[in-house]
């Protein structure tokens, strides 16, 4: 059975610091086939290190975007010493305004898989609450999908649409009733059927204390009601403690909403593996 783990982070990322070979090592001492590195690209709030800005540092973190070549030369290496499938991705924080950004990173790579998240919404973040402030919770519910429904609208370069909730996570007021999301969700996930894309479930709703999966059942049985198959399995880990977490046990929810099927990819195109 393929034990596999599509939302990894390492020190390339601004808010990690496990070392990429760590990571590699910890998978092969958990028995895992496969391993796909996605560290974070979030343009509009971080440069590159290239940019020719100065890079700023928060809690001793540089804030700053993967930094490419030696990202790359990094894999690269440890393909060549460790037996274990490791596949080149990012995680792409995709907003409306930096869509031109990630066109033009995609195509200077080569990628086997790319995460799409909504981090930001007009450079606010929702951790911090500064997205959310000022805006009801029908307000900042329904803004959060509609900049995702754009991005989806006229972003192709990715494989799968991470975290689709993220917003619950840091929704102080609870859970907003899906029932009052569903079509626009159901408008996003339309058009990421029909493009061939996936959604991921992402396995860190158990570390934050969700009652739920991420995303949710109601998002899952209606992503699969309106024909979707692709779907990536990922632990959005930073840390050891994170890597491989709750992948089997998400494995058998999914069963359980009739999903037979989750997804590995190379180059850009998915691989159907039973669950």
């Amino acid at each position: 059975m393929m034990f596999c783990d599509y939302h990894v982070h390492t020190e390339f990322s601004d808010d990690s610091e496990y070392l990429m070979e760590d990571v590699i090592k910890d998978a092969i001492n958990m028995n895992m086939d496969e391993i796909c590195i996605t560290d974070h690209v979030d343009y509009g709030i971080k440069n590159d290190w290239d940019s020719g800005v100065e890079i700023e540092y928060r809690d001793g973190m540089p804030l700053a975007n993967v930094d490419y070549p030696k990202y790359f030369e990094e894999i690269d290496r440890l393909r060549k010493i460790y037996p274990i499938i490791i596949k080149q991705g990012m995680e792409f924080g995709i907003q409306t305004h930096t869509i031109k950004d990630y066109e033009k990173l995609f195509h200077q790579y080569d990628f086997d898989f790319i995460i799409l998240s909504i981090h930001q919404v007009e450079d606010k973040e929702f951790w911090t609450n500064e997205f959310q402030a000022g805006r009801t919770q029908k307000q900042y519910n329904e803004r959060y999908y509609q900049e995702m429904l754009d991005v989806v609208k006229n972003y192709k370069d990715y494989s799968v649409l991470g975290h689709m909730d993220l917003i619950v996570r840091y929704d102080n007021q609870g859970v907003y009733p899906f029932e009052l999301l569903k079509d626009q969700i159901a408008e996003i996930l339309k058009i990421v059927i029909e493009d061939g894309k996936g959604i991921e479930v992402n396995t860190s709703s158990h570390r934050y204390g969700l009652k739920d999966l991420t995303p949710s059942r109601d998002i899952l049985k209606l992503y699969k009601e309106l024909g979707g198959r692709i779907i990536t399995i990922g632990s959005d880990s930073h840390k050891k403690e994170h890597l491989g977490a709750y992948i089997k046990e998400t494995k058998e929810e999914l069963k359980k909403l009739g999903f037979e099927e989750f997804c590995t990819y190379e180059k850009m195109k998915p691989i159907f593996h039973k669950l």
